[in-house]
């Protein structure tokens, strides 16, 4: 099975290698963009809705977690780790296929706004049991421009990371 394709007239890898770069890439990026996500849900949501996005609170939700804390480290765990790693493996290979003229930074934005429609609608929705994306009220909306920051930086921390590596 060819993984390769060609992008900006180069033969390239459609998958990123499995190797501890790779996951050390994905940390990073994740770090980063979570760093980014918790001022964008703590600080400035709750002075544009009045009040700060909440996802352990989702989390409580759709797992009946009691404790707050577990719920945070599972939040956190999953956008330091899996959902990077769901960027590099899942959502960018499917962007170079599909729509392979897309600028690496609208695609991270995608995946973000893909992350927001599986939080909120398949989460808090399907399996929460809450009105499909709260029903827009405006924290939700909130929620819809940290994922596509969240998304954003982990494609600007990926790009900057592949691109300083090939040096």
């Amino acid at each position: 099975m060819d993984t390769t394709i060609e992008l900006d007239g180069r033969a390239r890898p459609l998958f990123p290698a499995l190797a501890w770069s790779t996951l050390g890439t994905a940390v990073l990026a994740g770090a980063a963009a979570d760093l980014v996500w918790e001022g964008w849900a703590r600080i400035v949501t709750p002075v544009l809705v009045g009040g700060p996005l909440q996802p352990a609170a989702l989390v409580q939700s759709v797992f009946g977690f009691e404790s707050w804390i577990w719920a945070e480290v599972i939040h956190g765990a999953v956008g330091v780790v899996f959902y990077p790693l769901g960027y590099l493996f899942i959502a960018r290979p499917i962007a170079r296929v599909v729509v392979p003229f897309l600028p690496w930074w609208m695609v991270g934005i995608g995946f973000g706004l893909g992350l927001w429609v599986f939080a909120l609608y398949v989460m808090a929705h399907l399996i929460a049991g809450l009105p499909a994306f709260l029903d827009f009220i405006p924290l939700a909306w909130a929620s819809c421009a940290g994922h596509a920051i969240f998304g954003l930086v982990t494609a600007t921390v990926v790009h900057w990371r592949e691109a300083h590596m090939k040096e």
